[in-house]
């Protein structure tokens, strides 16, 4: 049985979700969402806190700062608070109301962004004052954006763990936030499953790959700045999906049972448009990452006035997605 002493030592590695029925189509959902974090992210924050502590950048006593949408921010609340350093997360008014107060409850400080960048929107705005806390206030920036360990946490272990749970895989489907996820997974399939495409769910408003910026509600997935670690050449394919679609996804995977996350829902409905539009060829097995739960998407994704508000009255009326 497995005993651990710090939380960031737990994950659920192997669990994968048959939608086959669900999807027409043999497609396999890798759930990460099973460790103290509740995201993919833990790996993230794991593989960028030991990387500062060899470097000597993280000593007794340090305070951690980074921009996140939420989950990562969640996970380095966990690994900080374990391992004896501060953190102050700074976010934006998109982050979900349970993810705020999981970090401050984990003794992290949350700073919460409310004015865009005038070029960079929010992710602009927020990056500009992690600089200053910085240096005003000596914090370590890990910088997620940039950071190498950021990816080489999935080279190790998500890309790994897809190729070995399904050598046959056809077609992978990756969310692009960061990219952290997608090209280091896209980096070990191209070295030790090259027959494998790799497929990027991106966000309709965000710039990543190059679309024009739009407004985005949902927090996870999609940039308002192109990540300065995105290598196309390893993307096979991009596809990009309206927030309501992704609302809608996520609504209709509950009437299976599964409460998945914002960004899984976007992955999901992504998934289902590639395999429609390409169900005449002879498509095999098909693996998507599904980088979070639902549970901290209540107050938004799963709230029907929130949802009313901001994409109409119609689509709650949708095969009876309605919640309450």
């Amino acid at each position: 049985m497995p005993i651990i002493s710090a939380p960031q030592d737990f994950n659920t590695d192997d669990l994968f979700v048959d939608l086959r029925r669900f999807a027409g189509h043999p497609l396999y959902l890798k759930c990460e969402g099973f460790n103290f974090a509740g995201s993919i992210k833990i790996k993230a924050a794991r593989s960028m806190v030991a990387a500062a502590e060899r470097r000597g950048d993280l000593k007794p006593g340090s305070t951690l700062v980074e921009s996140s949408s939420g989950n990562l921010g969640v996970a380095l609340s966990l690994v900080a608070a374990s391992s004896g350093y501060h953190f102050v997360c700074v976010t934006d008014s998109r982050c979900t109301l349970g993810a705020r107060q999981l970090m401050e409850t984990m003794g992290a400080e949350v700073r919460i962004v409310t004015e865009p960048h005038p070029e960079h929107g929010l992710l602009g705005a927020r990056i500009e004052l992690v600089r200053r806390l910085c240096a005003e206030r000596g914090f370590v920036w890990l910088n997620q954006y940039e950071n190498a360990g950021n990816w080489r946490a999935h080279y190790e272990t998500t890309g790994p763990q897809i190729a070995g749970g399904f050598p046959d895989a056809a077609v992978v489907f990756i969310g692009a936030g960061t990219t952290g996820t997608l090209m280091g997974v896209a980096r070990y399939l191209r070295e030790h499953r090259p027959g494998t495409r790799v497929v990027a769910i991106d966000t309709v408003g965000s710039v990543t790959f190059g679309t024009p910026p739009a407004r985005r509600m949902i927090p996870g997935l999609g940039t308002g700045i192109r990540p300065p670690m995105l290598d196309a050449s390893y993307v096979d394919d991009v596809l990009h999906v309206e927030e309501a679609d992704t609302v809608r996804t996520c609504r209709a995977l509950t009437r299976e049972g599964f409460c998945f996350g914002g960004s899984t829902g976007t992955v999901v409905s992504g998934a289902l448009s590639w395999l429609a539009a390409h169900a005449h060829e002879e498509i095999g097995p098909a693996v998507a990452i599904a980088p979070d739960l639902g549970d901290r998407y209540l107050d938004t994704v799963y709230h029907d006035q929130w949802v009313a508000d901001l994409y109409g009255e119609d689509l709650l009326e949708d095969d009876g997605l309605r919640v309450l």
